[in-house]
């Protein structure tokens, strides 16, 4: 497991080892994972992270600002940053994947959970090791004890005033990059039409 579950193409090699190896009946632990995806207020590191280039040390370096968009943040999110409910975007079955299963375009819809900013969306998983005699699994969301993956965050270019019980829905895809397929090519498009605004547009990163 890589971050955002599938960077640096780590399922790919289990999904090679499973077909070469697995016996019949033999026992792949973990054996199911889910990605989700929600929006977040995160105007103070938003601002540290990527408005910071307008002025660095009175100069103009804004030019850097679009790489820095493009390139997402694999930090801790805090749970009271969250905004929104949480859309699971794909299941993956490690018995069954395929490598062309973890190229996809899914859609999503995040719901607000009260007045507030959205300046990025966040990414997370969790893992399930269902074959053991009792079941476990583990959760690397904001609101989950700290683990290794941290999570995924991607910010946007605009602020979206949501208010409670307003929608925001897009779609998520990913592919790995043609050049280094460790690394993973993302685009997230989003669509919000609320009481103070509305939005429709799409960004690429690139997570490397």
């Amino acid at each position: 497991m890589g971050y955002f579950l599938l960077y640096e193409s780590m399922l790919n090699t289990v999904i090679f080892a499973r077909d070469k190896w697995l016996a019949p009946g033999g026992v792949i632990l973990p054996d199911k994972a889910n990605l989700y995806i929600a929006a977040i207020e995160d105007g103070d590191y938003k601002d540290e992270k990527i408005n910071f280039w307008d002025n660095v040390y009175g100069f103009d370096m804004s030019v850097i600002k679009n790489m820095a968009y493009r390139e997402p943040l694999v930090d801790v999110v805090k749970p009271k940053t969250v905004v929104t409910t949480a859309d699971k975007i794909l299941t993956i079955d490690i018995y069954t994947v395929k490598e062309q299963d973890l190229i996809f375009e899914i859609p999503f819809k995040l719901i607000a959970k009260r007045n507030d900013y959205i300046h990025a969306f966040v990414a997370y998983f969790d893992i399930h090791f269902t074959k053991c005699d009792k079941p476990i699994s583990f959760s690397t969301a904001p609101n989950a004890q700290y683990t290794h993956w941290k999570q995924t965050v991607f910010y946007i270019h605009d602020i979206v005033s949501i208010c409670n019980d307003e929608f925001i829905s897009g779609s998520l895809s990913c592919k790995p990059n043609p050049k280094n397929p460790r690394d993973l090519d993302i685009e997230i498009s989003i669509s919000f039409e609320g009481v103070y605004g509305k939005l429709n547009n799409r960004h690429l990163y690139q997570l490397r």
